[in-house]
């Protein structure tokens, strides 16, 4: 069957309180995503595109735009300060904190921009879940959690055809995907495949075991969008973060950001066995924002 469109907008936020609501929760426990609308308010959605805009045109001048000047930057939440806003957005991070707990960092990112693909586009598969190695080497049925990721849209995905990412709701509890031998040759997308319709200033957050996949933008606008995942800080980062930056840098970053972008005082700490300071704990527990009856949050 071909890929359907999606309108759904499964999230109406608990922002004041920095919970996430039991019917959000349940929604993600059973399609594996969430709409955000409006997570980025305007002003902060403008400097954001003109921040993207920025760096592309930078990765254009060195020379490191992959095919069709497509851009995907990995790590790119420390190319430019406004870019630390993703972090802990409040629209978005109660999502993340929520449904992971306290002991987490932004182990991923990329900066996606994707302009028209001129003419007919060759077949690729691109479904896949997040987690490389993870995905392998991992024995359960179905694989843990272990990471969230957040998009946030800053071009006018509303229409299909504009290289809107493809989800297939509810697969994050399946293992595997069955693929074509030869998709060069052309294939129908997965059962049950749609497009995530979404504004500028859109956000979803999505289980990282979620079967998806980037398609072609045939539109005539160019896709611009950024991803930040996060998983617990026992886990490795998939990219390099700002753990190398000045101290006068670091200065400048909140506590939680520092914990978000990856430093902690020892390692041992990022397994609750050191003697660190928790700050996002310790943010969360002066807001009385800690459920103890979830056990990541205790």
């Amino acid at each position: 069957m071909t890929a359907t469109t999606t309108q759904t907008t499964h999230a109406t936020g608990k922002h004041a309180t920095g919970k996430i609501g039991a019917e959000e929760r349940r929604r993600f426990a059973e399609d594996g995503w969430l709409l955000i609308p409006g997570a980025l308010p305007q002003p902060l959605l403008h400097r954001l595109t003109e921040a993207a805009d920025r760096t592309y045109a930078q990765e254009a001048l060195g020379g490191r735009l992959g095919p069709h000047h497509r851009l995907h930057l990995l790590g790119f939440v420390d190319r430019d300060d406004l870019f630390l806003e993703l972090l802990d957005l409040p629209s978005t991070f109660p999502y993340v904190w929520g449904l992971l707990g306290w002991n987490i960092y932004a182990y991923h990112s990329h900066l996606d921009v994707n302009p028209t693909v001129e003419g007919p586009s060759p077949p690729f598969w691109g479904w896949h879940q997040d987690g490389g190695r993870q995905n392998l080497e991992i024995e359960s049925d179905p694989r843990p959690l272990l990471a969230v990721k957040v998009a946030y849209v800053l071009s006018d995905l509303s229409r299909p055809g504009r290289g809107n990412t493809r989800i297939i709701p509810g697969s994050q509890l399946r293992n595997r995907l069955p693929r074509p031998e030869r998709p060069e040759l052309g294939f129908e997308e997965p059962e049950g495949a749609v497009e995530v319709i979404a504004k500028p200033g859109d956000a979803f957050v999505f289980d990282r075991r979620l079967w998806h996949s980037r398609s072609a933008n045939t539109s005539g606008i160019t896709r611009k969008m950024a991803f930040v995942g996060y998983t617990y800080r026992w886990v490795r980062p998939r990219e390099e973060l700002a753990v190398d930056r000045d101290p006068a840098w670091w200065e400048r970053v909140s506590p939680v950001r520092r914990q978000l972008l990856g430093h902690g005082r020892d390692t041992n700490s990022f397994w609750g066995l050191g003697k660190d300071t928790y700050p996002l704990k310790e943010a969360l527990a002066a807001q009385d924002a800690l459920d103890p009856s979830i056990p990541p949050q205790r």
